[in-house]
């Protein structure tokens, strides 16, 4: 673990698009491209999704390698049906996470990055330990700055790239998430940042913000019929939980040409959660 080697291909191979096609890429950066261009539907890009082997990352990935592009996954577990080239790494070791990532730019040439890994630690407020805290914010932090830099140069010399940081409804307030809550808004800080900071070059820095998702660790921590269900429902207007596949098909939208006049925004994708209780 953490040692790069070439990716293993399923059902796609790590590689740039032919030489023509990059070549009708590179008009000059900071230009309304997207014009003139066709649409995701048509032009197949290579995006790198971090957290990838399950969850949102997974159902992420399935969803763009449907409309035609080709997705590299980066996660410490496997995933027999991911669609793309998984690599195994563990991002918490920022040496291993630069290793692979120094590995995976020789290979491939990326359009975008998708910075779903994280880490949760529940601790009430009189019991946070701040070895914990600071590897909460370690964790969700630090690999979404390294695949940031490490992606840039190649999409800020093409003149087109996408960034788009997966946030949490927590930021909104939540018992027990001092730490968790902490890194998701400083992950919505480094989206306004960096929006502002990439606004001439074609790139554009975009958040996910979910509310409770219907995904394997959530039912595992809340199964049917639980209170953990119920408290969350109760925030919940719509009152049901978000299915991965409508997480993935936002942000799939935010790494569209079709979003390419959207920047530094965060989308909640949460049922209404962030707005308030419905009235019934």
């Amino acid at each position: 673990p953490g040692l790069y080697a070439p990716p293993r291909a399923r059902g796609h191979a790590a590689s740039a698009p032919p030489s023509g096609q990059r070549r009708r890429l590179n008009d000059r950066p900071g230009r309304h491209r997207d014009r003139a261009f066709p649409t995701e539907h048509s032009m197949s890009r290579t995006f790198l999704v971090t957290g990838a082997s399950k969850g949102i990352g997974l159902a992420l990935a399935h969803r763009l390698v449907r409309i035609g592009h080709h997705v590299v996954g980066i996660a410490r577990g496997d995933a027999p049906d991911f669609p793309g080239t998984l690599v195994q790494a563990d991002l918490a070791d920022p040496q291993a996470t630069e290793r692979t990532l120094a590995g995976l730019t020789k290979c491939s040439a990326f359009d975008g990055v998708v910075n779903n890994v994280g880490l949760v630690r529940p601790q009430p407020l009189g019991r946070i330990a701040l070895p914990t805290f600071e590897e909460v914010l370690r964790v969700n932090l630090h690999p979404a700055l390294q695949t940031v830099q490490a992606l840039l140069p190649g999409m800020s010399a093409r003149g087109w790239g996408r960034i788009v940081n997966i946030t949490s409804l927590t930021v909104l307030g939540a018992v027990d998430r001092t730490a968790y809550a902490a890194a998701k808004a400083a992950l919505t800080s480094f989206t306004r940042g960096w929006a502002l900071e990439l606004a001439m070059t074609g790139i554009t820095v975009n958040a996910v913000s979910p509310g409770p998702t219907e995904t394997e660790l959530f039912r595992a921590n809340n199964p049917p019929g639980s209170d953990g269900e119920r408290r969350y429902l109760a925030n919940v207007p719509m009152l049901r939980f978000g299915q991965p596949d409508e997480i993935a098909a936002a942000i799939a939208f935010l790494l569209s040409d079709d979003a390419g006049f959207i920047t530094g925004q965060t989308l909640h994708v949460d049922g209404g959660a962030s707005i308030g209780k419905a009235a019934f």
